[in-house]
């Protein structure tokens, strides 16, 4: 699945789009993605914890909401994609968004340190 998006989906980062909600306010960038960041650790954990659905769609749901708003359209789209698979499914799209969360920090480059 992150192949795909690395390919020929989604941008892993749309920087323009975050520089038309901060302009050219760079230490703003860097706040929003550390924030972004911080809770996509979050929900990783979270979804290795969840034992219902509604504790699986939230963590996701979650972390499509952080990911889009700066712009990571490619985590937020298989975010999406994740939000309403099988329990039994949980692990293999656990490990597919935690790749794509470590794909989308690269991406972010100098603005993730």
């Amino acid at each position: 699945m992150v192949a795909e998006y690395q390919s020929g989906g989604s941008a892993l980062f749309d920087r323009d789009h975050l520089l038309r909600y901060t302009g050219e306010d760079e230490a703003l960038q860097r706040e929003l993605i550390a924030l972004m960041l911080e809770q996509a650790d979050r929900c990783i954990g979270m979804m290795g914890l969840a034992r219902e659905a509604s504790e699986w769609r939230t963590a996701v749901h979650t972390l499509k909401g952080s990911s889009r708003g700066v712009g990571a359209f490619a985590l937020g789209d298989l975010c999406d994609e994740a939000e309403e698979l099988p329990e039994l499914a949980w692990p293999g799209a656990r490990l597919q968004l935690e790749q794509m969360v470590k794909a989308t920090r690269a991406a972010f480059g100098a603005l993730a340190d």
